[in-house]
């Protein structure tokens, strides 16, 4: 008789380090409703996944206008780098909403980030957290310019952020 033993079992178990995601809407100050579209569905039932970066662009255009008074005719704004992290579905006939918040202000460029969220048993439920890195740009150079002075105060005053 062979008895076999395995080594493999002995040996540690090791886990990723992953980032923390905060998902609390305490320190937002901006929140607005969302409509669902039919055509946001997808096959499978849910919202399709390509559709929660227009929920984050629909977001940050009523935050700029409603809290922050962007001048779109003088600066505009390109979006660098987004990112999104999916934590439950929505489906169509939810009642969702997204936070919105400014959680970096530098030099030509800043970090927007959302909590998009539906009603469930009167309660909100998180269903994605997501960020935008946004540079801050002359129409005419088609290049990074400082935030202006008006809207980065806007900003700072409205975030509290200093």
């Amino acid at each position: 008789m062979m008895i076999l033993k395995t080594f493999w079992r002995n040996k540690p178990q090791y886990t990723d380090n992953k980032s923390v995601l905060e998902l609390k809407t305490d320190s937002f100050k901006y929140r607005t409703d969302l409509e669902i579209r039919f055509t946001d569905v997808d096959v499978m039932g849910h919202i399709n996944s390509a559709v929660y970066f227009t929920y984050m662009e629909i977001g940050r255009t009523k935050y700029w206008k409603q809290a922050i008074q962007w001048n779109w005719n003088k600066t505009g704004v390109v979006i660098g780098k987004a990112e999104n992290t999916y934590v439950n579905p929505i489906h169509l006939g939810d009642q969702i909403s997204i936070y919105v918040r400014t959680s970096r202000i530098g030099h030509t460029s800043f970090d927007l980030e959302y909590i998009i969220v539906k009603q469930k048993n009167g309660k909100e439920m998180v269903c994605c957290k997501g960020k935008t890195s946004c540079v801050v740009v002359d129409y005419e150079t088609k290049r990074p310019v400082p935030i202006p002075e008006r809207e980065r105060n806007k900003i700072i005053a409205f975030e509290q952020l200093q």
